[in-house]
């Protein structure tokens, strides 16, 4: 019994270190963007320790398999997020009219609906020796594995692109 416990816990440690790693590094992008940069670099320093945490909780808790079971289970992730999670979402945010969140569900929504493709393909071509690259929309979100002239969901310019 006791197992099952600290396996609850080590997941529910793994989520909470993984959200103070995401607000934490918005608040450091907040603080350099006033000019705070001593704020900015402890925020980053703290976001990149909650990383370490929730990696290694994740990991204790034996949930990182092959990478085969792990493109698995990130194609079923992504694949929820765009079928179910995120169409609930901008359902009620539309019918709350709030436009900021309807905008950011879209985006993230078509956006993981190409993440579950790229993995998809990804366990296909699992074997593969050429090297590929990605390329991330730093707007949306958005994965292409070539430097579009601009970005098929958002439309932000191709030349902002991130490769990877």
């Amino acid at each position: 019994m006791g197992e099952q416990k600290t396996l609850r816990n080590l997941m529910e440690a793994f989520a909470g270190e993984s959200q103070a790693n995401r607000k934490y590094l918005a608040y450091s992008r907040k603080a350099e963007a006033e000019g705070k940069i001593n704020a900015a670099k402890l925020f980053k320093a703290a976001s990149d320790a909650e990383t370490l945490h929730a990696l290694k909780h994740f990991d204790v808790a034996g949930k990182i398999g092959t990478t085969v079971d792990n493109l698995k289970d990130a194609v079923m992730g992504e694949t929820h997020e765009y079928q179910d999670m995120y169409p609930d979402f901008l359902k009620t945010a539309e019918e709350e009219g709030n436009k900021a969140a309807i905008m950011t569900f879209t985006f993230a929504m078509k956006a993981e609906e190409v993440h579950a493709k790229l993995y998809k393909e990804a366990l296909e071509s699992l074997d593969q020796t050429e090297e590929v690259f990605y390329f991330l929309c730093p707007v949306c979100g958005n994965i292409e594995k070539f430097v579009p002239e601009k970005c098929s969901i958002c439309g932000v310019p191709g030349t902002k692109f991130i490769k990877y």
